[in-house]
Protein backbone atom coordinates (compact mmCIF):
# COMPACT_ATOMS: atom_id res chain seq x y z
CA UNK A 1 0.00 0.00 0.00
CA UNK A 2 1.55 3.39 -0.97
CA UNK A 3 2.37 5.56 2.08
CA UNK A 4 0.04 8.32 2.45
CA UNK A 5 2.59 11.11 2.35
CA UNK A 6 3.52 10.03 -0.79
CA UNK A 7 0.37 9.48 -2.22
CA UNK A 8 -0.92 12.21 -5.09
CA UNK A 9 -4.61 13.71 -3.13
CA UNK A 10 -3.91 16.61 -6.17
CA UNK A 11 -2.43 16.69 -9.27
CA UNK A 12 -2.27 19.63 -12.05
CA UNK A 13 -0.69 19.23 -15.44
CA UNK A 14 -0.16 21.48 -18.06
CA UNK A 15 -2.23 24.09 -16.74
CA UNK A 16 -2.36 26.81 -19.36
CA UNK A 17 -4.25 30.05 -18.06
CA UNK A 18 -4.01 33.50 -21.18
CA UNK A 19 -5.50 36.93 -19.97
CA UNK A 20 -5.44 39.55 -22.83
CA UNK A 21 -2.12 40.16 -24.04
CA UNK A 22 -0.75 38.18 -21.34
CA UNK A 23 0.20 34.26 -20.96
CA UNK A 24 -0.45 33.96 -16.59
CA UNK A 25 0.19 30.10 -16.68
CA UNK A 26 2.20 28.36 -19.24
CA UNK A 27 1.44 24.35 -18.60
CA UNK A 28 2.29 24.84 -15.51
CA UNK A 29 2.01 20.96 -13.41
CA UNK A 30 1.50 21.19 -9.49
CA UNK A 31 1.37 17.64 -7.45
CA UNK A 32 -0.15 18.00 -4.20
CA UNK A 33 0.50 14.73 -1.85
CA UNK A 34 -1.97 13.52 1.39
CA UNK A 35 -0.40 14.56 4.83
CA UNK A 36 1.77 17.24 3.45
CA UNK A 37 2.39 21.03 3.87
CA UNK A 38 3.34 22.22 0.15
CA UNK A 39 4.52 25.53 -0.13
CA UNK A 40 3.82 27.07 -3.63
CA UNK A 41 6.44 30.52 -3.70
CA UNK A 42 7.32 33.29 -6.12
CA UNK A 43 7.67 36.81 -6.64
CA UNK A 44 4.05 38.83 -7.02
CA UNK A 45 2.72 38.26 -10.20
CA UNK A 46 4.37 34.61 -10.83
CA UNK A 47 1.15 32.95 -11.70
CA UNK A 48 0.37 31.78 -7.83
CA UNK A 49 -2.82 33.20 -7.58
CA UNK A 50 -3.58 32.20 -10.61
CA UNK A 51 -2.79 28.73 -10.20
CA UNK A 52 -5.05 28.92 -7.09
CA UNK A 53 -8.01 30.66 -8.96
CA UNK A 54 -7.37 27.63 -11.93
CA UNK A 55 -7.71 24.87 -9.26
CA UNK A 56 -10.64 26.09 -7.28
CA UNK A 57 -13.23 27.23 -10.13
CA UNK A 58 -12.55 30.72 -9.56
CA UNK A 59 -10.65 31.10 -13.16
CA UNK A 60 -11.76 28.37 -16.11
CA UNK A 61 -8.42 27.06 -17.14
CA UNK A 62 -7.48 27.55 -20.87
CA UNK A 63 -5.65 23.95 -20.94
CA UNK A 64 -4.65 20.94 -18.61
CA UNK A 65 -5.83 18.73 -16.25
CA UNK A 66 -6.93 19.06 -13.07
CA UNK A 67 -7.16 15.57 -11.01
CA UNK A 68 -8.43 15.08 -7.05
CA UNK A 69 -7.91 11.28 -5.37
CA UNK A 70 -7.16 10.37 -9.06
CA UNK A 71 -10.10 11.25 -10.58
CA UNK A 72 -10.42 13.78 -13.14
CA UNK A 73 -12.43 16.95 -12.32
CA UNK A 74 -13.44 20.43 -13.44
CA UNK A 75 -14.57 22.80 -10.96
CA UNK A 76 -17.26 25.59 -12.18
CA UNK A 77 -16.57 27.87 -9.51
CA UNK A 78 -15.01 27.96 -5.99
CA UNK A 79 -18.80 26.34 -4.31
CA UNK A 80 -18.28 23.19 -6.82
CA UNK A 81 -14.47 23.02 -5.54
CA UNK A 82 -15.87 23.10 -1.84
CA UNK A 83 -18.11 20.49 -2.48
CA UNK A 84 -15.49 18.49 -4.14
CA UNK A 85 -12.76 18.57 -1.48
CA UNK A 86 -11.20 21.82 -2.18
CA UNK A 87 -11.40 24.23 0.50
CA UNK A 88 -9.47 27.64 0.75
CA UNK A 89 -8.81 30.14 3.23
CA UNK A 90 -7.51 33.91 2.67
CA UNK A 91 -5.37 36.50 4.79
CA UNK A 92 -8.57 38.48 4.87
CA UNK A 93 -11.10 36.40 6.09
CA UNK A 94 -14.28 35.78 4.21
CA UNK A 95 -16.82 35.26 6.86
CA UNK A 96 -19.89 37.35 7.76
CA UNK A 97 -18.07 39.40 10.93
CA UNK A 98 -21.80 39.96 11.86
CA UNK A 99 -23.03 36.96 12.65
CA UNK A 100 -22.61 34.34 15.21
CA UNK A 101 -19.37 32.02 15.06
CA UNK A 102 -22.05 29.19 15.00
CA UNK A 103 -23.70 30.78 11.94
CA UNK A 104 -20.33 31.31 9.89
CA UNK A 105 -19.35 27.88 10.51
CA UNK A 106 -22.47 26.73 9.48
CA UNK A 107 -24.22 29.31 6.99
CA UNK A 108 -25.82 27.72 4.00
CA UNK A 109 -26.34 24.04 5.35
CA UNK A 110 -27.74 24.89 8.93
CA UNK A 111 -29.38 22.17 10.30
CA UNK A 112 -33.03 22.39 10.51
CA UNK A 113 -35.67 20.55 12.68
CA UNK A 114 -39.40 20.71 10.73
CA UNK A 115 -38.14 23.47 8.67
CA UNK A 116 -37.43 25.20 11.02
CA UNK A 117 -33.77 26.28 12.23
CA UNK A 118 -32.32 24.14 14.55
CA UNK A 119 -30.41 26.49 16.35
CA UNK A 120 -29.21 24.66 19.49
CA UNK A 121 -28.35 21.76 17.53
CA UNK A 122 -26.30 24.32 15.73
CA UNK A 123 -24.27 25.64 18.52
CA UNK A 124 -23.54 22.11 19.79
CA UNK A 125 -21.62 21.17 16.72
CA UNK A 126 -20.07 24.47 16.21
CA UNK A 127 -18.59 24.12 19.55
CA UNK A 128 -17.53 20.29 18.87
CA UNK A 129 -15.72 21.03 15.93
CA UNK A 130 -13.84 23.99 17.22
CA UNK A 131 -12.69 22.17 20.05
CA UNK A 132 -10.99 19.90 17.72
CA UNK A 133 -9.04 22.76 17.30
CA UNK A 134 -8.28 23.88 20.17
CA UNK A 135 -10.58 26.72 20.96
CA UNK A 136 -13.10 26.81 23.72
CA UNK A 137 -15.26 30.10 22.83
CA UNK A 138 -18.71 31.30 22.62
CA UNK A 139 -20.06 30.42 19.59
CA UNK A 140 -22.74 32.16 19.90
CA UNK A 141 -21.05 35.53 19.77
CA UNK A 142 -20.36 37.50 16.83
CA UNK A 143 -17.58 37.09 14.69
CA UNK A 144 -15.68 40.63 14.98
CA UNK A 145 -15.73 40.31 19.10
CA UNK A 146 -12.84 38.04 17.79
CA UNK A 147 -9.17 38.73 16.99
CA UNK A 148 -7.91 38.08 13.50
CA UNK A 149 -5.88 34.86 14.38
CA UNK A 150 -9.56 32.90 16.37
CA UNK A 151 -10.75 33.96 12.58
CA UNK A 152 -8.71 32.40 10.61
CA UNK A 153 -8.98 29.28 12.88
CA UNK A 154 -12.92 29.34 12.54
CA UNK A 155 -12.51 30.01 8.61
CA UNK A 156 -9.82 27.15 8.45
CA UNK A 157 -12.30 24.75 10.41
CA UNK A 158 -15.42 25.63 8.07
CA UNK A 159 -13.34 25.05 5.23
CA UNK A 160 -11.96 21.43 6.27
CA UNK A 161 -15.46 20.42 7.61
CA UNK A 162 -17.16 21.72 3.54
CA UNK A 163 -13.86 20.17 2.01
CA UNK A 164 -11.97 17.78 3.82
CA UNK A 165 -9.25 16.78 0.93
CA UNK A 166 -7.28 19.52 0.80
CA UNK A 167 -7.02 23.20 2.22
CA UNK A 168 -5.68 26.09 0.17
CA UNK A 169 -4.04 28.90 2.89
CA UNK A 170 -3.51 32.33 0.76
CA UNK A 171 -1.50 34.27 3.49
CA UNK A 172 -3.03 33.75 6.35
CA UNK A 173 -0.40 34.95 8.53
CA UNK A 174 -0.05 38.28 7.48
CA UNK A 175 -1.82 39.62 10.00
CA UNK A 176 -1.06 37.66 13.00
CA UNK A 177 1.82 38.00 15.50
CA UNK A 178 4.61 35.46 16.27
CA UNK A 179 2.01 34.20 19.33
CA UNK A 180 -0.90 34.01 16.99
CA UNK A 181 1.04 32.43 13.97
CA UNK A 182 2.66 29.59 16.00
CA UNK A 183 -1.16 28.38 17.63
CA UNK A 184 -1.96 28.36 13.78
CA UNK A 185 0.62 26.30 12.84
CA UNK A 186 0.16 23.77 15.34
CA UNK A 187 -3.57 23.67 13.72
CA UNK A 188 -2.18 22.82 10.25
CA UNK A 189 0.52 20.28 11.80
CA UNK A 190 -2.53 18.48 13.03
CA UNK A 191 -4.55 18.71 9.63
CA UNK A 192 -1.54 17.65 8.04
CA UNK A 193 -1.49 14.11 10.34
CA UNK A 194 -5.07 13.56 9.59
CA UNK A 195 -3.96 13.46 6.22
CA UNK A 196 -4.86 16.72 4.32
CA UNK A 197 -2.94 17.86 1.59
CA UNK A 198 -2.08 21.25 2.42
CA UNK A 199 -1.07 24.21 0.34
CA UNK A 200 0.78 27.05 1.85
CA UNK A 201 1.06 30.41 0.05
CA UNK A 202 3.02 32.79 1.75
CA UNK A 203 6.01 35.53 2.10
CA UNK A 204 7.53 34.66 4.82
CA UNK A 205 10.78 32.31 4.11
CA UNK A 206 10.74 31.33 7.81
CA UNK A 207 7.41 30.52 8.02
CA UNK A 208 8.24 27.99 4.68
CA UNK A 209 11.37 26.66 6.84
CA UNK A 210 9.11 25.76 10.17
CA UNK A 211 5.87 24.08 8.10
CA UNK A 212 6.29 23.11 4.65
CA UNK A 213 7.79 19.43 3.17
CA UNK A 214 8.16 20.44 -0.28
CA UNK A 215 8.19 23.98 -2.09
CA UNK A 216 7.13 25.15 -5.40
CA UNK A 217 8.68 28.14 -7.39
CA UNK A 218 6.37 29.58 -10.00
CA UNK A 219 8.23 32.08 -12.10
CA UNK A 220 7.10 34.50 -14.61
CA UNK A 221 3.67 32.38 -14.86
CA UNK A 222 6.34 29.04 -15.03
CA UNK A 223 7.14 26.27 -13.10
CA UNK A 224 10.70 26.68 -12.01
CA UNK A 225 11.01 24.20 -9.45
CA UNK A 226 9.81 21.61 -6.95
CA UNK A 227 12.41 20.54 -4.22
CA UNK A 228 11.77 19.09 -0.38
CA UNK A 229 12.01 21.72 1.75
CA UNK A 230 14.93 20.28 4.28
CA UNK A 231 17.13 20.06 1.16
CA UNK A 232 16.78 23.02 -0.13
CA UNK A 233 19.37 26.07 0.60
CA UNK A 234 17.59 29.52 1.55
CA UNK A 235 19.66 31.20 -1.12
CA UNK A 236 18.94 28.65 -3.95
CA UNK A 237 15.69 29.38 -2.75
CA UNK A 238 15.91 33.15 -3.49
CA UNK A 239 18.04 32.34 -6.52
CA UNK A 240 14.79 29.66 -8.15
CA UNK A 241 12.86 32.94 -7.50
CA UNK A 242 14.57 35.61 -8.94
CA UNK A 243 16.33 33.87 -11.59
CA UNK A 244 19.35 35.43 -10.64
CA UNK A 245 21.46 35.60 -7.66
CA UNK A 246 21.17 38.06 -4.94
CA UNK A 247 23.96 40.04 -3.86
CA UNK A 248 24.33 39.84 0.25
CA UNK A 249 24.10 43.65 1.55
CA UNK A 250 26.90 45.14 2.56
CA UNK A 251 26.78 46.20 6.19
CA UNK A 252 27.02 49.95 6.56
CA UNK A 253 30.44 51.28 7.76
CA UNK A 254 29.31 52.56 11.38
CA UNK A 255 30.91 55.96 12.68
CA UNK A 256 31.71 56.10 16.34
CA UNK A 257 29.49 57.49 18.10
CA UNK A 258 31.63 60.80 18.77
CA UNK A 259 32.38 61.11 15.47
CA UNK A 260 29.15 61.53 13.41
CA UNK A 261 28.16 64.61 11.55
CA UNK A 262 25.79 67.06 12.96
CA UNK A 263 21.86 65.86 12.69
CA UNK A 264 20.04 67.02 9.93
CA UNK A 265 16.65 66.22 12.16
CA UNK A 266 16.25 66.54 16.36
CA UNK A 267 13.21 65.82 17.94
CA UNK A 268 13.77 66.77 21.41
CA UNK A 269 11.30 65.52 24.25
CA UNK A 270 8.53 64.71 21.26
CA UNK A 271 5.57 62.83 22.51
CA UNK A 272 1.56 62.61 22.86
CA UNK A 273 -0.23 61.67 26.27
CA UNK A 274 -1.82 58.11 25.93
CA UNK A 275 -0.02 57.49 22.49
CA UNK A 276 3.97 57.21 22.86
CA UNK A 277 6.10 58.50 25.72
CA UNK A 278 8.28 61.71 25.23
CA UNK A 279 11.73 60.31 23.30
CA UNK A 280 14.28 62.07 21.30
CA UNK A 281 15.93 61.44 18.32
CA UNK A 282 18.17 62.78 15.71
CA UNK A 283 19.32 61.59 12.41
CA UNK A 284 21.50 62.86 9.54
CA UNK A 285 21.80 63.15 6.03
CA UNK A 286 22.31 59.62 4.44
CA UNK A 287 21.68 57.79 7.59
CA UNK A 288 18.86 55.35 8.28
CA UNK A 289 17.78 54.71 11.57
CA UNK A 290 15.85 51.34 12.05
CA UNK A 291 13.42 51.32 14.50
CA UNK A 292 12.73 47.83 15.91
CA UNK A 293 9.30 46.48 18.53
CA UNK A 294 7.19 44.01 18.77
CA UNK A 295 3.32 45.17 17.45
CA UNK A 296 1.95 47.94 19.53
CA UNK A 297 5.19 49.22 21.10
CA UNK A 298 4.57 52.65 19.31
CA UNK A 299 6.61 52.14 16.23
CA UNK A 300 3.50 53.31 13.79
CA UNK A 301 2.64 55.79 16.50
CA UNK A 302 5.84 58.11 16.53
CA UNK A 303 5.98 57.43 12.96
CA UNK A 304 3.01 59.45 13.13
CA UNK A 305 3.47 61.59 15.26
CA UNK A 306 7.26 62.23 12.89
CA UNK A 307 4.73 63.38 9.97
CA UNK A 308 2.14 65.00 11.71
CA UNK A 309 -1.00 62.59 11.57
CA UNK A 310 -0.94 62.63 15.36
CA UNK A 311 0.46 66.23 16.76
CA UNK A 312 3.15 65.74 19.52
CA UNK A 313 1.66 67.39 22.79
CA UNK A 314 5.08 68.04 24.07
CA UNK A 315 8.49 68.48 22.15
CA UNK A 316 9.62 70.26 19.50
CA UNK A 317 11.08 69.72 15.96
CA UNK A 318 14.01 70.98 14.45
CA UNK A 319 15.53 70.85 10.77
CA UNK A 320 18.99 71.98 11.14
CA UNK A 321 19.05 74.04 13.64
CA UNK A 322 15.56 75.77 12.95
CA UNK A 323 12.51 74.68 14.90
CA UNK A 324 9.48 73.59 12.91
CA UNK A 325 5.98 73.01 13.67
CA UNK A 326 4.98 69.36 12.26
CA UNK A 327 1.20 70.34 13.04
CA UNK A 328 -0.40 68.14 10.10
CA UNK A 329 0.44 65.97 7.03
CA UNK A 330 0.64 69.30 4.87
CA UNK A 331 2.90 70.84 7.07
CA UNK A 332 5.17 67.56 7.15
CA UNK A 333 5.35 67.48 3.56
CA UNK A 334 6.01 71.25 3.22
CA UNK A 335 9.25 70.36 4.58
CA UNK A 336 10.14 67.63 2.12
CA UNK A 337 8.79 64.84 4.66
CA UNK A 338 7.99 61.78 3.12
CA UNK A 339 5.64 58.79 4.78
CA UNK A 340 4.92 55.68 3.49
CA UNK A 341 2.50 53.92 6.06
CA UNK A 342 2.16 50.31 6.53
CA UNK A 343 -1.14 49.66 5.33
CA UNK A 344 -0.51 50.39 1.72
CA UNK A 345 -4.35 49.24 1.02
CA UNK A 346 -6.01 51.75 3.25
CA UNK A 347 -3.35 54.30 3.90
CA UNK A 348 -1.45 54.16 0.96
CA UNK A 349 -2.96 53.46 -2.55
CA UNK A 350 -6.30 55.20 -4.06
CA UNK A 351 -6.92 52.10 -5.93
CA UNK A 352 -9.42 53.33 -8.59
CA UNK A 353 -7.24 55.93 -10.06
CA UNK A 354 -4.29 54.86 -12.13
CA UNK A 355 -0.93 54.27 -11.41
CA UNK A 356 0.40 57.52 -12.82
CA UNK A 357 -2.61 59.42 -10.63
CA UNK A 358 -1.12 57.86 -7.66
CA UNK A 359 2.43 58.65 -8.74
CA UNK A 360 1.66 62.42 -8.61
CA UNK A 361 -0.55 62.65 -5.69
CA UNK A 362 1.59 63.82 -3.22
CA UNK A 363 3.55 66.33 -5.44
CA UNK A 364 0.37 67.77 -6.36
CA UNK A 365 -0.60 67.78 -2.58
CA UNK A 366 2.91 70.10 -2.46
CA UNK A 367 2.26 72.32 -5.40
CA UNK A 368 -1.51 73.30 -4.18
CA UNK A 369 -4.18 72.40 -6.71
CA UNK A 370 -3.92 75.93 -8.02
CA UNK A 371 -0.62 74.72 -9.72
CA UNK A 372 -1.95 71.58 -11.43
CA UNK A 373 0.62 69.09 -13.22
CA UNK A 374 0.44 69.20 -17.17
CA UNK A 375 -0.60 66.35 -18.19
CA UNK A 376 2.40 65.76 -19.90
CA UNK A 377 4.20 66.30 -16.47
CA UNK A 378 2.32 63.85 -15.33
CA UNK A 379 3.48 61.37 -17.53
CA UNK A 380 6.72 62.06 -17.35
CA UNK A 381 7.23 61.50 -13.74
CA UNK A 382 5.08 58.44 -14.01
CA UNK A 383 7.55 57.19 -16.79
CA UNK A 384 10.51 57.64 -15.21
CA UNK A 385 9.71 56.04 -11.61
CA UNK A 386 8.08 52.86 -13.53
CA UNK A 387 11.14 52.47 -15.54
CA UNK A 388 13.46 53.49 -12.31
CA UNK A 389 11.63 51.45 -9.54
CA UNK A 390 10.88 48.77 -12.18
CA UNK A 391 7.03 49.01 -11.52
CA UNK A 392 5.68 45.74 -13.63
CA UNK A 393 2.51 47.23 -15.38
CA UNK A 394 1.55 46.92 -19.32
CA UNK A 395 0.46 50.36 -19.06
CA UNK A 396 0.46 53.76 -16.81
CA UNK A 397 -2.97 54.09 -17.07
CA UNK A 398 -3.89 50.84 -15.00
CA UNK A 399 -5.99 51.57 -11.86
CA UNK A 400 -3.01 51.02 -9.44
CA UNK A 401 -5.54 47.54 -7.66
CA UNK A 402 -4.44 45.28 -10.43
CA UNK A 403 -1.02 45.69 -9.53
CA UNK A 404 0.46 43.19 -7.00
CA UNK A 405 0.98 43.72 -3.69
CA UNK A 406 4.76 44.85 -4.20
CA UNK A 407 4.53 46.76 -7.36
CA UNK A 408 1.87 48.76 -5.23
CA UNK A 409 4.37 49.13 -2.63
CA UNK A 410 6.90 50.91 -5.75
CA UNK A 411 4.02 52.95 -6.31
CA UNK A 412 3.70 54.24 -3.26
CA UNK A 413 7.59 54.98 -2.72
CA UNK A 414 7.74 56.75 -6.46
CA UNK A 415 4.79 59.18 -4.90
CA UNK A 416 7.23 60.44 -2.64
CA UNK A 417 10.42 60.22 -4.16
CA UNK A 418 8.57 62.09 -7.09
CA UNK A 419 8.48 65.07 -4.36
CA UNK A 420 12.48 65.42 -3.92
CA UNK A 421 11.58 64.67 -0.24
CA UNK A 422 15.29 65.07 2.37
CA UNK A 423 13.14 62.45 5.34
CA UNK A 424 11.62 59.70 4.07
CA UNK A 425 9.74 57.50 6.61
CA UNK A 426 8.99 54.04 5.55
CA UNK A 427 6.49 51.81 7.86
CA UNK A 428 7.31 48.04 7.02
CA UNK A 429 8.01 48.78 3.31
CA UNK A 430 8.55 45.01 2.57
CA UNK A 431 5.90 43.32 4.50
CA UNK A 432 3.27 41.01 1.99
CA UNK A 433 5.60 41.14 -0.98
CA UNK A 434 7.49 38.98 -2.63
CA UNK A 435 11.44 38.23 -2.44
CA UNK A 436 12.16 40.12 -5.51
CA UNK A 437 10.79 43.18 -4.65
CA UNK A 438 11.66 42.90 -1.06
CA UNK A 439 15.55 42.76 -2.00
CA UNK A 440 14.88 45.52 -4.79
CA UNK A 441 13.40 48.21 -2.26
CA UNK A 442 16.36 46.90 0.35
CA UNK A 443 18.44 48.16 -2.44
CA UNK A 444 16.67 51.38 -3.06
CA UNK A 445 16.74 52.19 0.62
CA UNK A 446 21.03 51.75 0.33
CA UNK A 447 20.57 53.84 -2.74
CA UNK A 448 18.92 56.48 -1.18
CA UNK A 449 20.98 56.70 1.60
CA UNK A 450 24.45 57.13 -0.63
CA UNK A 451 22.61 60.09 -2.21
CA UNK A 452 21.62 62.07 1.43
CA UNK A 453 18.18 61.21 1.78
CA UNK A 454 17.54 60.76 5.44
CA UNK A 455 15.54 57.92 6.37
CA UNK A 456 13.69 56.53 9.15
CA UNK A 457 12.59 52.78 8.36
CA UNK A 458 10.32 50.57 10.50
CA UNK A 459 10.80 46.96 9.90
CA UNK A 460 9.56 43.58 11.58
CA UNK A 461 12.17 41.92 9.57
CA UNK A 462 14.89 42.43 11.96
CA UNK A 463 17.80 41.14 9.60
CA UNK A 464 16.89 43.92 7.43
CA UNK A 465 17.20 46.51 9.80
CA UNK A 466 20.43 45.12 10.71
CA UNK A 467 21.98 45.07 6.83
CA UNK A 468 20.86 48.92 6.29
CA UNK A 469 20.82 50.68 9.65
CA UNK A 470 23.31 52.52 10.94
CA UNK A 471 21.16 53.03 14.64
CA UNK A 472 18.11 50.90 15.66
CA UNK A 473 15.50 52.25 18.31
CA UNK A 474 14.06 49.75 20.06
CA UNK A 475 10.51 50.22 21.78
CA UNK A 476 8.39 48.80 24.03
CA UNK A 477 5.07 49.73 25.49
CA UNK A 478 5.12 52.83 23.45
CA UNK A 479 8.22 54.18 25.06
CA UNK A 480 11.67 54.36 23.27
CA UNK A 481 14.11 51.80 25.32
CA UNK A 482 16.71 51.28 23.85
CA UNK A 483 19.18 53.18 20.96
CA UNK A 484 21.91 50.76 19.26
CA UNK A 485 24.58 52.01 17.62
CA UNK A 486 27.46 50.54 15.46
CA UNK A 487 28.74 47.17 16.64
CA UNK A 488 25.92 47.00 18.90
CA UNK A 489 23.25 46.77 15.84
CA UNK A 490 23.10 42.96 15.85
CA UNK A 491 19.76 40.63 15.42
CA UNK A 492 20.51 39.22 19.15
CA UNK A 493 21.02 42.85 20.30
CA UNK A 494 17.82 43.86 18.91
CA UNK A 495 15.88 40.98 20.72
CA UNK A 496 17.65 41.25 24.39
CA UNK A 497 16.36 45.06 24.17
CA UNK A 498 12.87 44.03 23.17
CA UNK A 499 12.60 41.50 25.99
CA UNK A 500 14.82 43.26 28.67
CA UNK A 501 12.65 44.45 31.52
CA UNK A 502 13.78 47.53 33.54
CA UNK A 503 12.92 51.22 32.87
CA UNK A 504 13.14 52.69 29.44
CA UNK A 505 16.61 53.89 28.38
CA UNK A 506 16.59 57.86 26.82
CA UNK A 507 17.71 57.85 23.31
CA UNK A 508 19.52 60.40 22.33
Amino acid sequence: MQDETERPILSATGIFKTFPGAVALDHVDFILRGGEVHALLGENGAGKSTLIKCLTGAYRRDGGAIHLDGVAIDPRDPLDAQRLGIGTVYQEVNLLPNLTVAENLYLGRQPRRFSFLATGEMNRRARALLSGYGLDIDVTASLDRYSVAVQQVIAIARAVDLSGKVLILDEPTASLDAREVEMLFEIVRGLKARGLGIVFITHFMEQVYALSDRITVLRNGRLIATRETARLPRMDLVTLMLGHELQAAAKPAHAPAGERAAPRYRFEGLGKAGVIDPFNLQIGAGEVVGVAGLLGSGRTETAELLFGVRTADTGKALIEGREVQLSSPRAAIAERFGFCPEDRKTDGIVGDLSIRENIVLALQARRGWARPLSRNEQVALADKYIKALDIRTTDREKPIRLLSGGNQQKVILARWLATNPSFLILDEPTRGIDVGAHAEIIRLIEGLCAEGLSLLVISSELDELVAYSSRVLVLRDRRHVAELVGEEVTTSRIVDAIAAAGTAQETA
